[in-house]
Protein backbone atom coordinates (compact mmCIF):
# COMPACT_ATOMS: atom_id res chain seq x y z
CA UNK A 1 0.00 0.00 0.00
CA UNK A 2 2.68 2.28 0.62
CA UNK A 3 4.47 2.00 -2.79
CA UNK A 4 0.97 2.74 -4.41
CA UNK A 5 0.72 6.12 -2.13
CA UNK A 6 4.96 6.79 -2.89
CA UNK A 7 3.68 6.14 -6.43
CA UNK A 8 0.70 8.19 -6.62
CA UNK A 9 2.66 11.32 -4.80
CA UNK A 10 5.46 11.20 -7.21
CA UNK A 11 2.88 11.26 -10.00
CA UNK A 12 1.22 14.62 -8.31
CA UNK A 13 4.24 16.35 -8.37
CA UNK A 14 5.68 15.46 -11.80
CA UNK A 15 2.46 16.62 -13.57
CA UNK A 16 2.56 19.79 -11.36
CA UNK A 17 5.94 20.24 -12.75
CA UNK A 18 4.43 19.93 -16.30
CA UNK A 19 1.89 22.02 -15.93
CA UNK A 20 4.39 24.68 -13.85
CA UNK A 21 6.31 24.68 -16.83
CA UNK A 22 3.34 25.05 -19.50
CA UNK A 23 2.05 27.79 -18.00
CA UNK A 24 2.74 31.50 -19.73
CA UNK A 25 3.05 34.34 -17.50
CA UNK A 26 0.30 36.82 -18.31
CA UNK A 27 0.85 40.32 -16.86
CA UNK A 28 -1.24 43.37 -16.97
CA UNK A 29 -1.09 46.70 -15.25
CA UNK A 30 -4.05 49.43 -13.98
CA UNK A 31 -2.53 52.80 -14.77
CA UNK A 32 -3.45 55.81 -13.54
CA UNK A 33 -3.70 58.20 -15.82
CA UNK A 34 -1.82 61.37 -14.57
CA UNK A 35 -0.93 59.70 -11.22
CA UNK A 36 -2.39 61.59 -8.53
CA UNK A 37 -3.65 64.48 -10.71
CA UNK A 38 -6.20 62.57 -12.68
CA UNK A 39 -7.61 63.06 -15.74
CA UNK A 40 -8.08 67.34 -15.14
CA UNK A 41 -7.18 69.91 -17.29
CA UNK A 42 -3.45 70.67 -17.47
CA UNK A 43 -2.06 74.23 -16.26
CA UNK A 44 -1.40 76.59 -19.73
CA UNK A 45 2.25 76.06 -18.74
CA UNK A 46 2.03 72.16 -19.51
CA UNK A 47 -0.50 71.28 -22.56
CA UNK A 48 1.60 68.24 -23.18
CA UNK A 49 0.92 66.47 -19.55
CA UNK A 50 -0.76 63.68 -20.80
CA UNK A 51 1.07 62.92 -24.22
CA UNK A 52 4.26 63.12 -21.95
CA UNK A 53 3.17 60.40 -19.04
CA UNK A 54 1.83 58.33 -21.85
CA UNK A 55 5.68 58.20 -23.34
CA UNK A 56 7.04 57.73 -20.42
CA UNK A 57 4.89 54.32 -19.58
CA UNK A 58 5.10 51.07 -21.95
CA UNK A 59 1.58 49.52 -22.56
CA UNK A 60 0.53 46.16 -23.54
CA UNK A 61 -2.42 44.66 -24.48
CA UNK A 62 -4.84 43.85 -21.60
CA UNK A 63 -3.34 46.44 -19.67
CA UNK A 64 -6.06 49.11 -17.96
CA UNK A 65 -6.18 52.61 -17.70
CA UNK A 66 -7.91 54.27 -14.94
CA UNK A 67 -9.26 57.79 -15.44
CA UNK A 68 -10.26 60.05 -12.16
CA UNK A 69 -12.19 63.36 -12.81
CA UNK A 70 -14.31 65.77 -11.55
CA UNK A 71 -17.02 67.59 -14.10
CA UNK A 72 -15.84 65.72 -17.15
CA UNK A 73 -15.66 63.12 -19.34
CA UNK A 74 -12.94 60.81 -21.58
CA UNK A 75 -13.63 59.74 -24.94
CA UNK A 76 -11.70 57.33 -27.61
CA UNK A 77 -11.65 59.23 -30.68
CA UNK A 78 -10.12 58.66 -34.41
CA UNK A 79 -7.00 60.68 -34.98
CA UNK A 80 -8.76 63.07 -37.03
CA UNK A 81 -11.11 63.81 -33.56
CA UNK A 82 -8.02 63.78 -31.50
CA UNK A 83 -6.69 67.28 -34.05
CA UNK A 84 -10.05 68.89 -33.75
CA UNK A 85 -10.64 68.06 -29.87
CA UNK A 86 -14.37 67.02 -30.83
CA UNK A 87 -16.19 64.13 -31.88
CA UNK A 88 -20.15 63.74 -32.16
CA UNK A 89 -19.54 59.89 -32.33
CA UNK A 90 -16.85 58.66 -30.10
CA UNK A 91 -15.64 55.11 -30.01
CA UNK A 92 -15.95 55.44 -26.32
CA UNK A 93 -17.22 57.63 -24.15
CA UNK A 94 -17.55 57.57 -20.13
CA UNK A 95 -18.54 60.35 -17.66
CA UNK A 96 -18.73 58.81 -14.38
CA UNK A 97 -15.99 60.44 -13.00
CA UNK A 98 -13.68 57.12 -12.39
CA UNK A 99 -13.80 55.11 -15.71
CA UNK A 100 -11.47 52.18 -16.66
CA UNK A 101 -10.66 51.33 -19.83
CA UNK A 102 -9.13 48.25 -20.94
CA UNK A 103 -6.71 48.41 -23.96
CA UNK A 104 -7.43 45.33 -26.01
CA UNK A 105 -5.62 45.44 -28.91
CA UNK A 106 -2.03 46.60 -30.15
CA UNK A 107 -1.81 50.21 -31.65
CA UNK A 108 -2.65 53.18 -31.12
CA UNK A 109 -5.10 54.99 -29.06
CA UNK A 110 -6.57 58.89 -29.01
CA UNK A 111 -8.33 59.88 -25.82
CA UNK A 112 -9.73 63.50 -25.43
CA UNK A 113 -11.82 65.29 -22.97
CA UNK A 114 -15.44 65.17 -23.77
CA UNK A 115 -15.95 69.10 -22.90
CA UNK A 116 -13.80 70.90 -25.92
CA UNK A 117 -11.84 73.73 -24.39
CA UNK A 118 -10.40 70.82 -21.78
CA UNK A 119 -9.48 69.49 -24.83
CA UNK A 120 -8.03 72.46 -26.41
CA UNK A 121 -6.25 73.21 -23.05
CA UNK A 122 -4.32 69.71 -23.23
CA UNK A 123 -6.62 67.27 -21.97
CA UNK A 124 -5.61 64.88 -24.50
CA UNK A 125 -3.66 62.11 -24.87
CA UNK A 126 -2.34 59.60 -27.58
CA UNK A 127 -1.57 56.12 -26.13
CA UNK A 128 0.33 53.57 -28.14
CA UNK A 129 -0.20 50.06 -27.17
CA UNK A 130 2.90 47.10 -27.78
CA UNK A 131 2.34 44.51 -30.54
CA UNK A 132 2.39 41.44 -27.80
CA UNK A 133 5.64 39.12 -27.95
CA UNK A 134 5.85 36.61 -30.32
CA UNK A 135 5.69 33.08 -29.02
CA UNK A 136 9.06 30.96 -28.21
CA UNK A 137 10.13 28.84 -31.19
CA UNK A 138 9.29 25.13 -30.19
CA UNK A 139 11.89 23.46 -28.77
CA UNK A 140 14.33 21.34 -30.73
CA UNK A 141 13.76 17.68 -30.87
CA UNK A 142 17.21 15.66 -29.23
CA UNK A 143 18.23 12.38 -27.94
CA UNK A 144 18.73 14.51 -24.64
CA UNK A 145 15.90 16.29 -24.57
CA UNK A 146 13.50 13.27 -24.54
CA UNK A 147 15.33 11.84 -22.38
CA UNK A 148 14.28 14.59 -19.95
CA UNK A 149 10.58 14.93 -21.38
CA UNK A 150 7.73 15.08 -18.54
CA UNK A 151 6.69 11.74 -20.07
CA UNK A 152 10.21 10.18 -19.83
CA UNK A 153 10.39 11.51 -16.13
CA UNK A 154 7.21 9.93 -14.93
CA UNK A 155 8.06 6.39 -16.28
CA UNK A 156 11.69 6.98 -14.62
CA UNK A 157 9.92 7.32 -11.22
CA UNK A 158 7.56 4.46 -12.20
CA UNK A 159 10.26 1.92 -12.88
CA UNK A 160 11.63 2.53 -9.69
CA UNK A 161 8.94 2.22 -7.92
CA UNK A 162 8.35 -0.85 -9.44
Amino acid sequence: MGSMSLSFSLSVVVMSMVIVVCMHKVECVELNVGAEDGWATPSSKNQLLYNDWASKNRFNVNDTLRFAYKKDSVMVVTEEEYEKCRSSHPIFFANNGDTAFALERPGLFYFISGVSTHCQRGLKMIVKVLEPDSPPPPPMKSAAAAAFAPASLLGLFMSLLF
